[in-house]
């Protein structure tokens, strides 16, 4: 379970994800490995979770002033897709600091 504290530059999560594919695979195990404890941390985040058939497996990441930011999640690890959200976090944050 991650314990992955956002910052408030986050305004909303959206992982879009296949049911099936081998591309999404990654992003499956880091749902079910992370989300609770991303949910526990951030309460106030959404968090929304869109499975589709045959869709590439994405992060969206929405920031203050409506910004939005999308990372492509084929075939990474839970490890990667967590790097990569840490990343997006950092991104926001230096958003809010430079509006």
């Amino acid at each position: 379970m991650s314990g992955l504290r956002l910052s408030r530059s986050i305004r909303e999560l959206r992982i879009l994800l296949c049911q099936r594919s081998a591309a999404s695979a990654g992003a499956r195990e880091f749902i079910t490995e992370h989300y609770l404890g991303l949910k526990t941390e951030n309460p106030n985040t959404p968090v929304l979770i869109r499975e589709c058939s045959e869709v590439k497996p994405t992060l969206h990441a929405r920031f203050a002033f409506g910004k939005e930011t999308e990372v492509d999640l084929t075939n990474l690890t839970t490890s990667e897709i967590l790097t990569k959200l840490k990343a997006l976090d950092d991104t926001g944050l230096k958003q809010v600091a430079t509006s």
